[in-house]
């Protein structure tokens, strides 16, 4: 009689030792691809078009920047992955003037640099960059964009040494990952003969970026701008969330190993309660 009851009393644990695995299993196979699914995509803006002057910025039909000058540069944004539709309007002149309109596709979890360019209305764009904003820890990562339509192909050095050589219209250089600490930055224009300068104090885990902007020859004057990112917002190492789950990596998927664990366990549930309900039946006949 003790054996029996010893027996079904293992039978129950060991029922719901397999059903709490198999409701882990199963939840882990749907709960990882729900959130891979919505990571977001990261965009900012640079307005780097001579024609346009102080703008308004509408994205799928709702203002995003209001009075956005030459030469500014916003934070990186969220926004859904998927078609966007981006329109330029001069400051106060509504989204049905837009100067500009084109769509614009990001993927989920990637960065963007988007620079609004052109000379005169006919060759007004949005110029796309993709962005790579993981970090080389206690280090600057940095960057030039070349936006200046007459600067022809330029140079950027500083401290006597060249950090980016040749680097025409509408590109981006490579990344470079550079000491933190205090730089002036020197671009030289051979086709003007003439070189822009500022100086910055970069710092270490950020990821900066040197823009070339304006005319040589014409206004708004050239200039470079520089700015700093601290990161993005649930991207491991680009300084927010060094935990988080990559947007390179894939989550856990559906495998087929976890499928047959999944309905192993539910069986097992199953035949455990029936050999338990079996065995208090048999104990009731034998009191």
């Amino acid at each position: 009689m003790e054996l029996k009851h010893s027996l079904a009393l293992i039978m129950r644990r060991l029922s719901l030792v397999l059903g709490v695995l198999a409701l882990l299993v199963l939840f882990g196979i749907h709960a990882h691809p729900a959130s891979a699914a919505t990571s977001p995509s990261f965009v900012r803006i640079i307005h780097a078009s001579s024609f346009v002057g102080t703008a308004d910025v509408f994205v799928d039909g709702s203002k995003l920047l209001s009075s956005f000058a030459f030469g500014a540069v916003t934070d990186y944004a969220t926004i859904p992955p998927g078609p966007h539709k981006v329109q330029i309007a001069l400051v106060g002149k509504g989204i049905g003037a837009s100067a500009l309109t084109e769509t614009l596709t990001v993927n989920p979890g990637s960065a963007y640099t988007v620079a609004a360019i052109g000379t005169q209305a006919n060759n007004l764009s949005l110029q796309v960059f993709v962005d790579n904003n993981v970090l080389a820890t206690g280090t600057t990562k940095f960057r030039v964009y070349q936006l200046s339509p007459d600067a022809g192909s330029m140079t950027v050095a500083a401290g006597g040494q060249t950090l980016v050589n040749g680097i025409s219209y509408q590109n981006a250089s490579n990344y470079l990952v550079i000491p933190a600490g205090a730089y002036t930055f020197a671009a030289n224009s051979s086709a003007n003969n003439a070189t822009l300068s500022t100086s910055a104090t970069l710092a270490a885990n950020k990821v900066a970026s040197l823009f070339v902007v304006g005319m040589f020859n014409g206004i708004p004057k050239s200039a470079l701008v520089t700015t700093q990112a601290a990161g993005l917002p649930g991207v491991p190492n680009t300084g927010s969330d060094p935990n988080a789950l990559s947007p390179t990596q894939s989550a856990p998927s559906l495998t087929p190993w976890s499928w047959s664990l999944g309905i192993a366990s539910l069986l097992l549930l199953a035949s455990g309660l029936l050999l338990r309900k079996v065995i208090l039946k048999r104990s009731e006949r034998s009191r």
